[in-house]
């Protein structure tokens, strides 16, 4: 069965890796400290999720029906792009304006998380997790 979550989680994770050996080889002697850590931020945030969605696509494997899985699938992909996407752009670009997206990939990372929780204390199925 294939998995979207799952590949969007592991290229995810694949450009997170690449995006922090990119911060801490080639931006180390560009950027100040505080620019390096708004960065790594990103990329840290950025691995978190990645592994989020690798979750959900394992929770979706017993949980096939669930909309309330997807919809956290799709939000913590969204929050990796808006969250780190605009933290790198903010730190790359030197646009500090890029800084208003930020919470909102944070907010979508937030109601991700609480689907999960709800789709694991809800579940309809007659399986249960032991």
């Amino acid at each position: 069965m294939k998995s979207v979550f799952l590949v969007l989680g592991s290229l995810c994770a694949f450009a997170g890796v690449g995006l922090g050996a990119f911060g801490a080889h080639a931006l180390k002697a560009s950027l100040s400290p505080e620019s390096l850590a708004v960065y790594q931020t990103g990329v840290t945030y950025q691995m978190w999720h990645s592994l989020g969605l690798i979750a959900i696509a394992l929770v979706q494997q017993h949980m096939p029906d669930s909309k309330r899985v997807a919809l956290a699938g799709w939000l913590m992909f969204l929050g990796i792009l808006l969250f780190s996407g605009s933290l790198y752009l903010l730190v790359l670009l030197d646009m500090p304006k890029l800084g208003m997206i930020t919470p909102i990939g944070g907010v979508c990372f937030l109601i991700a998380w609480l689907l999960l929780c709800l789709s694991a204390t809800h579940n309809k199925s007659k399986k249960r997790y032991e």
